[in-house]
């Protein structure tokens, strides 16, 4: 069995994202939650958040209530290029810079072993 969460549109590169995503591929539960508490970058805390809805999403699809999390691991996990904002910046002489904001579209699948 196996359960996917998406967060589409977060407000992150997905260059930086994928720098923890490497990491966490492949891992149980536990060892990625360890590597999130370690690591200190701002995609930790969102790839938390699509872990966690991953799992609970898991739990609704096999019927029980708390799953074990050494048997839970992350089957596939990646960060997919989003629409990017573009905003501009006053600059000198009448000119303007155009400001590009990256988006990502966060994807998790769980599965048990």
């Amino acid at each position: 069995m196996e359960a996917r969460a998406v967060w589409k549109y977060a407000r992150i590169t997905p260059r930086k994202a994928r720098m923890l995503a490497d990491q966490l591929r492949g891992k149980d539960l536990a060892q990625a939650e360890e590597v999130m508490q370690v690591v200190p970058r701002k995609s930790s805390a969102m790839w938390q958040k699509v872990i966690d809805s991953a799992v609970a999403n898991l739990a609704v699809v096999k019927g029980e209530g708390d799953l074990d999390p050494d048997v839970v691991y992350i089957k596939e996990i990646k960060a997919d290029k989003g629409p990017v904002w573009k905003r501009w910046l006053p600059r000198a002489m009448g000119r303007a810079t155009r400001i590009d904001k990256h988006t990502s579209h966060l994807t998790v699948i769980v599965a048990e072993r």
